[in-house]
């Protein structure tokens, strides 16, 4: 669906702290993706620029936030380790309800993140490397938003 841009995204919009280009919503990847509109994925990693690197930094820094939180998720609810061979409606029900519940019981029961976190979402997937003209020109947008005033971090150049 995303290939295909029948996925029901939100309307592209602008960065904070800017007036245009509106930017599409996308999809954070690794390696192992083809960059596209609305999927980005990393600079090859060699002889890159400063703000290449913050690119990378950044993405990489996304991707493990989604990458965390799915692993709190699928330790509390087994099922989401394995396929899910229900219906596609079921199915999203399921994970629906999953999130609900999930965040249902953190705040009943408070966060403990000790166990969580011990297992790894990377991939080992080997590296393709495929181009999408529209992706870099959203890729090369968001390059140059993170090394602007309005989407620097104070730390990130101290992080690559």
């Amino acid at each position: 669906m995303l290939l295909n841009n029948t996925l029901d995204l939100p309307d592209n919009t602008t960065l904070p702290g800017t007036t245009s280009p509106a930017m599409p919503f996308v999809f954070v990847g690794d390696e192992a993706f083809a960059l596209g509109e609305h999927l980005m994925r990393p600079y090859s990693s060699r002889g890159l620029s400063i703000a290449r690197r913050v690119f990378n930094y950044r993405l990489t820094r996304a991707r493990r936030v989604v990458e965390c939180a799915f692993i709190i998720l699928a330790n509390k609810w087994r099922f989401l380790h394995t396929p899910i061979h229900l219906k596609l409606e079921t199915a999203i029900s399921a994970v629906k309800a999953a999130c609900v519940l999930h965040n249902f019981v953190r705040e009943r029961d408070g966060y403990n993140f000790e166990d969580s976190l011990s297992h790894s979402l990377e991939s080992h997937l080997p590296s393709v490397v495929r181009g999408h003209r529209q992706g870099a020109a959203v890729r090369e947008h968001f390059t140059a938003y993170f090394m602007s005033p309005h989407g620097a971090l104070p730390w990130q150049l101290e992080a690559i």
